[in-house]
């Protein structure tokens, strides 16, 4: 039985706790607060599988997962992969990217497993939209939408980019099986609180096999009333929207086209629409059975350390892009 020890077990950390506690593993748990470790006590971990300090059960685990705030990830990760721990680490993997390179070097010389919290990498319909474009059912992708936004508490260790803009930069990366080559953001904050609390991230991808450059659009902040999770793939022989806020029924795909006049002009066809169905399941529940097994078979992790960098990266740049006003070459400052 893997021996894990899970490090935080605050607002997301929660979760982790929840579907630890649903697998077959001896699980640790280490959190500075004493009120949430009495929560993981009340879940069923013995008391002497607790601690405030992280490194406390380090020797007990076999592998750690990284639940805490995102400034702590970079360090932590650090210290358990040099530890010769295997190590699942939410996103983002750290706040800089070049700490993040550090961590996907460090990783590949002690030959350890590094995942990141990429979550929507594992949700079925996600999937469906990588296949679906690999085996050209799109045509030729032109467009990407994601929309991650809705009222709610902020979090308090990072801006809305790194907080929830990141996931959806992640799957385009993902779907597209490339990464942009230039990034522009606008971002406000109307909270006051030194970081942005509202985020619109330009991409453009460049082009592959032939076909068009590809555009791609995020949008993320805590104010529009509802909760929006939604993603829209536009190509021109087939289109879809995927509402990530659906348990069962996520995708819709439109056959929808121009056609251009003889005379000039064109002509907008609305195709047949199709609902798909995906059976429902937890995609952080797959996430721990996926980390679980690349521990025990040492296969590469759907969402490896270089994923985590890709997406750091991408946020960097659109935080230079919202400072400077203008767009940034990945790998090259604004000037």
């Amino acid at each position: 039985m893997i021996k894990v020890l899970l490090l935080g077990v605050g607002r997301w950390g929660s979760n982790h706790l929840r579907v630890a506690r649903s697998l077959p593993l001896e699980l640790f748990v280490a959190d500075v607060s004493a009120q949430r470790l009495e929560t993981a006590r009340r879940a069923g971990v013995a008391p002497s599988h607790l601690a405030t300090d992280p490194m406390a059960l380090g020797g007990s685990a076999d592998a750690v997962v990284v639940a805490t705030p995102a400034q702590t990830h970079f360090e932590l990760c650090r210290r358990f992969l040099d530890a010769g721990k295997d190590v699942f680490v939410e996103k983002p993997i750290t706040l800089k990217a070049a700490q993040a390179l550090q961590l996907v070097e460090l990783a590949e010389r002690r030959r350890r497993i590094l995942q990141v919290g990429h979550i929507f990498r594992f949700d079925r319909a996600t999937q469906w939209m990588r296949d679906a474009i690999g085996a050209g059912e799109f045509g030729q992708v032109r467009i990407l939408r994601g929309c991650f936004s809705g009222f709610k508490r902020p979090r308090n260790d990072t801006g809305v980019m790194f907080a929830d803009a990141i996931h959806f930069a992640d799957l385009f990366n993902f779907i597209l099986g490339r990464t942009p080559a230039r990034v522009s953001a606008i971002t406000g904050d109307f909270l006051g609180r030194g970081m942005e609390d509202e985020a619109l991230i330009v991409m453009e991808y460049p082009p592959a096999r032939g076909g068009p450059a590809v555009t791609a659009r995020v949008e993320a902040g805590y104010h529009l009333p509802g909760k929006y999770r939604e993603v829209i793939v536009a190509g021109d022989r087939m289109s879809a929207i995927c509402d990530y806020n659906v348990a069962q029924y996520k995708v819709r795909t439109f056959r929808n086209r121009h056609q251009a006049r003889p005379g000039g002009g064109f002509d907008a066809l609305e195709g047949e629409m199709h609902q798909l169905e995906f059976s429902p399941e937890e995609p952080l529940h797959t996430e721990w059975r996926a980390f679980l097994d690349s521990v025990e078979t040492r296969q590469p992790p759907l969402a490896d350390a270089m994923a985590g960098y890709h997406a750091v990266r991408i946020i960097e740049a659109a935080l230079e892009s919202a400072r400077s006003r203008c767009p940034v070459q990945l790998d090259q400052a604004c000037k």
